[in-house]
């Protein structure tokens, strides 16, 4: 193909998927080397010198396909298992709904805050770990681009995992618990020689940078729940 047939094809990805042949690069490379795209965009820019996508960018662009999974997987209702048939009942009612219409309206809208929502909870908890534990003091611009670094390198691994992550039972169980291994694993991965020094370290900082993740990802469900129930109660 031409390169400007491969051109094309990457701008129809990009205007489509959000992904076009940068963000494909960098994909790869933060499977295959995300030490080398870590200190690429620590040292040459968010761009990392004009080789990579912006991790924001790349990071949203992930999170769009992970909102693609959860709409189709039948949205984000699950998350009302956790309240009471006699709540929901009440909620209801003081909405004017029925059942079916209020707990449809809910998860409309939790479908579409969740992903976005858990994504900034875990770029605020992320950010303040890595910015101290970095070696150099990076600032909270570039302690915030760290974040959605290491936040990159562990969705790209578990976008495969993605379809089966949504709902409660055991397979998602599984799948969470692979999600934790992976969050080690990219943290190991990208972060040798400017999050830690040795092996041992590394384990236990990527431990407790994944708990202040999953703790935010607590908090953020619940403001997720919230904010499906009030919209439901108080929008037509």
């Amino acid at each position: 193909m031409s390169d400007a047939g491969k051109q094309g094809l990457s701008d129809l990805s990009d205007d489509m998927l959000g992904f076009g042949a940068r963000e494909l690069v960098t994909a790869r490379d933060l499977v295959l080397r995300p030490d080398v795209v870590l200190a690429a965009w620590m040292e040459q820019g968010p761009e990392g010198g004009g080789r990579y996508a912006r991790p924001l960018r790349l990071y949203l662009a992930m999170n769009a396909v992970l909102m693609l999974m959860l709409f189709l997987r039948g949205g984000a209702g699950f998350l009302l298992d956790s309240l009471s048939p006699e709540t929901l009942s009440d909620l209801a009612g003081r909405s004017g709904k029925s059942m079916e219409a209020f707990v449809a309206d809910a998860d409309n809208w939790m479908t579409f805050v969740m992903v976005p929502l858990l994504a900034t909870f875990y770029a605020l908890a992320a950010a303040p770990l890595l910015r101290w534990w970095d070696a150099e003091n990076l600032g909270w611009r570039r302690g915030f681009r760290s974040a959605f670094a290491w936040l990159c390198a562990w969705t790209i691994l578990c976008l495969p995992l993605g379809w089966w992550a949504y709902g409660q039972g055991a397979v998602q169980t599984l799948v969470a618990v692979a999600f934790f291994a992976l969050s080690l694993v990219s943290f190991l991965c990208m972060g040798r020689g400017r999050w830690y020094r040795s092996t041992a370290v590394g384990v236990m900082k990527g431990f407790a940078l994944t708990l202040a993740v999953l703790a935010a990802g607590l908090l953020g469900g619940n403001l997720v729940v919230g904010v499906g129930l009030l919209a439901a109660l108080y929008t037509p």
